[in-house]
C-alpha cells in the first residue's frame, strides 16, 4: 500500500500507527520526522534510518540545535549511514555510536549497466535517433540550470575549434526552459535541433541537439565522449554523477556539489572526474579532454571502476533490517494489505 506520510503531530501519527500496526517504520537520508519517532518508540515500532547522510550544508545548522536532535535521535533504534563522515557528524549531533554503521549510498545499486539495455529496444530505443559516426565527438550537458547554459555554450565553442564537427547535447533540467535554451543556442549562431524532431536512424547533422524528452538521458550517455553534470556551475548542489559513470565516460562537474557530497568527493579523490571551478577552468578541461583519448579513457575506466567497488549497500542494509527485527522462527510473515476507507 502507497499513502501519504501523516502530518508530524501527535493525533495524525498516533492514528496512523493505530491503523497500519507497523513493526519497523524505516527513513531514508535525512527525513526525520520527531512526533512520528517518538510515537513509534511508545508504540513498540522498530525505526530504523538507511542510506543516511547528513550534507555538509546541514550539518552547522543541526549542531546549533544539537540538543534537539539528540532527544530526536535517541528514539531512532538504528543508523544505517552512507559514508564515514555521515556517520562521524550523526554521531556528534547525539546519536548512540553503538547504533550508527556504515553501509554505504544506495545510489551506487540504482545504476544498471548498460549491457543491461539493448539498443534499439525498449528503453534503449532513444539510441535509433543518435546513429553517431565513430570518429565524432558527442559532449553531453546533463540536467543543467539556468546560468549554465551559456558557460557551455562558449566551452563547446573553444573545443569546436579543433573538431568542427563536434556535437552538444543539452538535456536541460526544467522542460519549460526548452525554448529559452534553444533561443541561447541559435544565438551563438548554431545549428540546432530538437530531439522529437530527429529522424530515425540517422546521424544528427545539427550542432546542437535539445533533449525535450523525458526518460531517455541514462541511455544516451552511451553516445558522449564527455560528459558535464549541470547543477553544479551554480548554487543549485549538482545532480547525479552515476549514470555517466557507470557507462564508462570521463565526467565533469562544478564547485556546487553539495547535494552529492560524498560522492563527488570520492570521484575526484579517485581520479575518476574532474571538477572545475568556473567559466574558465570548464572551458579548458572540455578543450583539454577532447584532444586527449587517453585521459578520457582513463577517467572513464575510472568512474566505472568506482561504482562497480562501491555496490553492495543493499545487502549491507538488508542485513541491518533483519538484525533489527529478526522473523518468527527465521521465516518472514506475509499479512494482506485491508483497504482503509
Amino acid at each position: 500500500a502507497v499513502f501519504y506520510l501523516p502530518f508530524d503531530l501527535p493525533p495524525f501519527v498516533h492514528r496512523t500507527l493505530r491503523i497500519v500496526k507497523p513493526r519497523i517504520f524505516i527513513m531514508m537520508e535525512t527525513e526525520i520526522w520527531p512526533n512520528l519517532l517518538r510515537a513509534c518508540r511508545k508504540a513498540g515500532v522498530k525505526t530504523m534510518l538507511v542510506n543516511g547522510r547528513i550534507s555538509s550544508r546541514s550539518y552547522p545548522r543541526y549542531k546549533m540545535a544539537r540538543p534537539f536532535f539528540r532527544s530526536v535521535l535517541a528514539d531512532v533504534d538504528r543508523f544505517c549511514m552512507q559514508s564515514d563522515e555521515s556517520a562521524r557528524r550523526i554521531i556528534d549531533l547525539g546519536a548512540d555510536p553503538k547504533k550508527v554503521s556504515v553501509t554505504g549510498s544506495l545510489k551506487f545499486e540504482s545504476v544498471e549497466p548498460p549491457a543491461s539495455v539493448a539498443a534499439g529496444r525498449g528503453e534503449g530505443r532513444v539510441l535509433r535517433y543518435f546513429r553517431m559516426s565513430p570518429n565524432r565527438l558527442v559532449v553531453i550537458a546533463a540536467s543543467t540550470h539556468a546560468g549554465e547554459e551559456a558557460m557551455v555554450l562558449k566551452a563547446f565553442a573553444a573545443l569546436r575549434r579543433q573538431h568542427q564537427n563536434a556535437m552538444l547535447l543539452i538535456a536541460h533540467r526544467k522542460p519549460e526552459r526548452l525554448g529559452e535554451v534553444e533561443s541561447l543556442a541559435r544565438g551563438e549562431g548554431y545549428r540546432v535541433v530538437r530531439r522529437s524532431e530527429l529522424p530515425v536512424d540517422a546521424e544528427p547533422r545539427e550542432d546542437v541537439v535539445l533533449l525535450d524528452s523525458v526518460g531517455e538521458l541514462s541511455q544516451l550517455f552511451q553516445i558522449a565522449t564527455i560528459v558535464f553534470v549541470g547543477g553544479s556551475l551554480v548554487n543549485w548542489g549538482g545532480h547525479n554523477v552515476l549514470e555517466p559513470a557507470v557507462h564508462g565516460k570521463p565526467i565533469v562537474f562544478g564547485p556546487y556539489m553539495q547535494n552529492f557530497a560524498e560522492i563527488a568527493s570520492a570521484f575526484v579523490s579517485s581520479q575518476a572526474g574532474i571538477q572545475v571551478s568556473g567559466e574558465a577552468e570548464l572551458i579548458s578541461t572540455l578543450v583539454r579532454l577532447a584532444g586527449d583519448s587517453v585521459e578520457r579513457a582513463r577517467l572513464g575506466a575510472a568512474a566505472r571502476a568506482l561504482v562497480e567497488a562501491n555496490r553492495g549497500a543493499t545487502p549491507r542494509t538488508i542485513e541491518a533490517i533483519e538484525a533489527l527485527l529478526p522473523t518468527p522462527n527465521g521465516r518472514a510473515v506475509v499479512r494482506p494489505f485491508r483497504v482503509v476507507n
